[in-house]
């Protein structure tokens, strides 16, 4: 307990200094603007803003980054209710209750319950974050290649099995991902690999034209085609829930926060799906199932809670394992590399400070989005009543200056948009582009444990189950897939996929 609370203390004394206070800020401000503006994502900006944090102190970027992350769960339910237009994929479930609330009048009480549920998900998530960590540090400090090596495996069979769609298609992705993760120079031998003769792909393809092609551009293109919205509030916006409504929203947003906060820490799961699984238990607990759909505040306060949950308990495995459980968990990966620092275990005991004052950052930043999503909830609206064919040249002019600023490369650009027209193929046949994006990540460290893990054994693949962490991991991927084949849980997830479309 002593030990807690001084590492809570570190972090709030890092979280609070004026700057990271100060980003975090504009973290938070930015994100919840990303969740309430259909069309760009938190990844897509998180990857536009990764040059910006080269100019600032790395805790401070890395915490600004996190806001925008967790901020775009606040600001997706603004358009979810009001529009009936989820900002992001994890306020999808959060449309078909709250947006009947707002047709009934209430659409005030259905953002003041979604900003207090996402504000306690995210506070209590944040304390596990502090306590499981560490934890899960500890037990990293053992791992060898052999045990990162499976321990990839796993998150990359995480990825397919809890991808939205086909699995046939996720399984397409993730292995597309790894293909495009070995273009360039074999580290070991030199000699060029898929690079077709183009010059500047010899150090390979950068992730940000990735990032952007296939979630911001892509987005855009996507969004071209569907009508413009206008929100449905007019006049003054009674913010305040009734006694009655807070008294239902409690019990649904604590085992919101609990399934949250659950399948965020699985390889593969996160904001998204952790909204979808609350929701479904919401409809197994309630007594009249038929309720929900027609504008209750369970159906908001459940998936909001869980949504936020997911999103903060996905920093674990990345933080702790050095895995990215999710597309965003990928970016951040990423912008920690880029500024030199491995995450993972060995980051506690290297760089404390951006450890733990990054998670203590959350808390703080959970406050700001509290104080930030309450008052401006009429400015929001005012943003949603822009047509989105104005909106998309200012955001596709912030992607394209995104991408060329980070080297300074006209190249980089023709990549990013050639992943645009990709990423609009994989929107139209159904195919999820998160898991291309955790086998582009996660595919040149897989390789490179993979070969560490033969030097040591002098080629001998058995020493992946001969040693017992290894092989305990490789049970659990080989579970995660055996999983698909029961009957109930492929009813279960096909129903869950759906209820998105």
């Amino acid at each position: 307990m002593n030990e807690l609370l001084s590492q809570l203390a570190f972090g709030f004394s890092v979280a609070l200094k004026p700057m990271n206070a100060l980003f975090a800020f504009c973290g938070c401000l930015v994100g919840t603007l990303v969740g309430v503006l259909p069309g760009i994502g938190p990844v897509a900006t998180i990857a536009m803003l990764l040059p910006l944090t080269f100019y600032l102190d790395p805790v401070a970027g890395l915490i600004m980054l996190a806001g925008i992350f967790y901020g775009a769960q606040y600001g997706g339910s603004t358009t979810a209710i009001l529009l009936n237009l989820p900002g992001e994929a994890s306020s999808v479930m959060t449309c078909l209750d709250g947006h009947m609330m707002a047709k009934n009048g209430r659409a005030g009480p259905a953002l003041t319950i979604a900003a207090l549920v996402s504000f306690f998900a995210g506070c209590a998530v944040t304390l596990l974050l502090f306590v499981a960590s560490p934890s899960l540090a500890k037990v990293a400090r053992s791992f060898g290649a052999p045990e990162y090596f499976s321990l990839m495996v796993l998150g990359l069979v995480g990825a397919v099995v809890i991808a939205r769609g086909s699995v046939i298609r996720a399984l397409a992705m993730v292995l597309l991902g790894l293909l495009f993760g070995i273009v360039g120079t074999d580290p070991n031998s030199g000699r060029l690999r898929f690079t077709f003769g183009i010059t500047s792909l010899m150090d390979g393809i950068d992730f940000v034209p990735i990032a952007i092609g296939l979630f911001g551009m892509g987005e855009i293109i996507a969004n071209l085609g569907l009508p413009d919205r206008t929100a449905i509030v007019s006049g003054r916006v009674n913010l305040w829930p009734t006694g009655d409504d807070f008294r239902r929203a409690w019990p649904a947003m604590l085992r919101g926060t609990g399934v949250g906060a659950l399948v965020g820490i699985l390889p593969g799961g996160g904001a998204t799906l952790g909204a979808f699984m609350a929701y479904i238990v919401e409809k197994k607990v309630a007594k009249d199932s038929s309720r929900l759909g027609t504008g209750v505040v369970e159906g908001v306060a459940s998936p909001e809670s869980a949504n936020n949950a997911g999103a903060q308990s996905s920093f674990i495995p990345m933080l702790s394992l050095g895995i990215p459980g999710n597309a965003t968990m990928a970016v951040m990966m990423a912008a920690m590399m880029i500024h030199g620092i491995q995450p993972g275990p060995q980051m506690i005991t290297e760089k404390p400070d951006m450890f733990f004052g990054l998670i203590a950052s959350m808390w703080v930043g959970n406050l700001m989005l509290l104080i930030i999503n309450l008052p401006l909830i009429r400015l929001w609206v005012k943003f949603l009543q822009i047509p989105y064919r104005f909106l998309f040249i200012a955001i596709l002019v912030f992607c394209t200056i995104g991408v060329y600023v980070v080297k300074n490369n006209a190249q980089d650009v023709y990549i990013a948009a050639g992943f645009a027209l990709l990423s609009y193929f994989f929107i139209r046949y159904s195919c999820e582009p998160a898991p291309l994006v955790l086998g582009f990540v996660l595919g040149p460290l897989m390789e490179e444990n993979l070969r560490r893990s033969l030097l040591m054994s002098g080629g001998d693949w058995l020493i992946f189950v001969q040693r017992p962490l290894s092989l305990g991991l490789l049970l659990f991927a080989l579970v995660l897939i055996l999983v698909l084949v029961i009957p109930v849980i492929r009813r279960t997830r096909r129903v869950a996929f759906e209820e998105e479309k």
